[in-house]
């Protein structure tokens, strides 16, 4: 069986309050999958790494790597940056299964749910 590990992937920021959102991401994907192994990662200013995550990861028994950016659209970040780490994590670790997902701005359900969210009557 491959076991599958899940890092949410997020640019990084000073700002302490800022992880928070990405944090609840992954706390809702160990919810809804328990076993699963669940972290977050940031290409820059925050802490871990994609590579020290990834290596918690395998630590834990992963043997499949899902990546799950959270990008609004595919920029600089996604397009380039983000598939040039998979490149060397795939060579480095040449055994496991990485998956790297779109951003997630680009899924339309996630598009569809902040128009939603936008319309919702509040009053």
């Amino acid at each position: 069986m491959n076991k599958l590990a899940v890092i949410v992937f997020a640019h990084g920021s000073r700002d302490p309050l800022w992880r928070a959102p990405v944090e609840a991401v992954a706390s809702r994907i160990a919810q809804q999958a328990p076993g699963t192994f669940v972290s977050c990662a940031y290409l820059e200013i925050c802490t871990p790494a994609l590579p020290d995550a990834v290596a918690q990861a395998l630590a834990a028994g992963a043997q499949r790597v899902r990546v799950l950016p959270l990008f609004f659209g595919m920029g600089k970040h996604a397009r380039e940056d983000l598939p040039a780490l998979m490149v060397d994590l795939q060579t480095e670790h040449p055994d496991v299964r990485f998956e790297l997902m779109r951003p997630a701005g680009e899924d339309e359900r996630l598009t569809a749910l902040l128009a939603d969210l936008a319309l919702e009557d509040r009053s």
